[in-house]
């Protein structure tokens, strides 16, 4: 099917096109426009996420390597220059690719919709937190975060099926992630995984009266006081205790007037830990294993850090950086897209890995991703011995 296309021409085949023209007509993205068009620049980034490019220089020396090629990957341009694509990232409106980045999470999110989930709970499950990459204040003043340090974060839902990205949002480093919680489009029937930054009882209550489900860690000095108990079994399960309850604080319980549930369980090193939620007809030990799928949206952090390009940057200006970490999300959510429409059985780790290597390759990329049987070297053996 795909004989003689370039891998990355594969990967890209399967970017809906249309949608990428509307996004880019929204916002006028190649008004006045000659050579260099957003979809040259979109695939240009993509492009350097995928291969590792760490500069503007590196990436046009790369590209200029193969100018033969650039046809062949979709780019219309001659060549790419460092100071097109620079200005490209600075000027065209990042809101594009943010918008382009929903729908391919939208379609990702239906390709994964039957994906089991690591617990037994037929429901949809997001993990929010959000995530802190640094910068330097004298070159991006606009990404305030501490007196001397700029940042920005990222702040994630990430759906459990899948590990896909349904909301982000990028900030500079002063917002407090509980804020983000107002930009959320609660689902009725969903459960959210909130670490305790999250702990504010006014928005909690808000998820409840919106019918879905907060699972969440108490702070220290969080004051609740308990209705009744109900029973759990201590021998055979890690849980301490499972009990309904109000809170007693003048100003949390105004924010939160509804009855809460609180789960303290015991860790593998004897630590007591306590959940709060407003789920009430869970097991104890479910509620606790739930908390422990948050862990998922750490280790997508970790992922796209690791590998993708989000922590240097090509450009400084907000709507440069903006830019980059979108698309960087595209190319994530494109790889978990292929991934499922080709059915390949590897992780997104070794298909990024394969692919960085084999983007100017011909070769099918389910013929580059089967796993195949070591070579032992047997049959060259008698030979190596005839030269001595």
């Amino acid at each position: 099917m795909n004989q003689g296309k370039l891998v990355f021409s594969q990967l890209m085949a399967f970017l809906p096109l249309s949608t990428f023209r509307r996004c880019v007509a929204r916002y006028r993205g190649n008004h006045k426009v000659k050579d260099f068009s957003c979809m040259d620049q979109f695939l240009t980034m993509a492009f350097a996420q995928l291969t590792y490019r760490e500069s503007l220089r590196d990436i046009e020396l790369n590209l200029r390597a193969q100018t033969k090629r650039l046809y062949h990957m979709g780019l219309r341009c001659k060549t790419v220059s460092r100071n097109t694509l620079a200005n490209a990232n600075a000027t065209r409106p990042w809101q594009i690719y943010a918008d382009f980045a929903q729908h391919l999470i939208a379609m990702a999110r239906t390709l994964y919709a039957q994906e089991p989930l690591a617990i037994d709970l037929d429901a949809t499950v997001y993990a929010f937190d959000a995530t802190t990459i640094d910068l330097c204040l004298s070159v991006y003043p606009w990404a305030p975060f501490r007196q001397r340090k700029a940042a920005v974060k990222l702040h994630t839902l990430l759906d459990l099926r899948g590990s896909i990205p349904t909301f982000i949002h990028i900030s500079d480093g002063k917002l407090h992630e509980v804020n983000t919680l107002d930009y959320l489009q609660i689902e009725p029937g969903a459960y959210y995984l909130l670490d305790r930054g999250y702990l504010d009882f006014g928005r909690l209550f808000l998820i409840h009266q919106a019918g879905a489900y907060f699972v969440t860690r108490a702070k220290s000095n969080t004051k609740f006081k308990r209705r009744y108990s109900r029973p759990v079994d201590r021998l055979n399960t890690n849980v301490v205790c499972d009990q309904i309850g109000v809170l007693t604080v003048f100003y949390s319980s105004k924010d939160y007037p509804a009855p809460l549930r609180r789960v303290v369980v015991k860790d593998d090193t004897g630590k007591r830990i306590t959940f709060l939620t407003n789920n009430l007809v869970l097991e104890p030990t479910l509620i606790a294993d739930l908390y422990r799928q948050r862990w998922q949206v750490e280790l997508f952090f970790k992922w796209i850090k690791q590998h993708l390009r989000i922590k240097t940057f090509l450009g400084t200006s907000e709507n440069a950086v903006k830019t980059q970490i979108w698309i960087a999300v595209c190319t994530y959510v494109l790889i978990a897209i292929a991934k499922k429409r080709l059915n390949l059985p590897n992780s997104l780790h070794e298909i990024l890995q394969i692919l960085s290597l084999t983007m100017f390759e011909t070769t099918q990329i389910n013929q580059l991703l089967e796993k195949q049987e070591p070579d032992d070297g047997s049959e060259f053996e008698p030979k190596q011995l005839a030269l001595l």
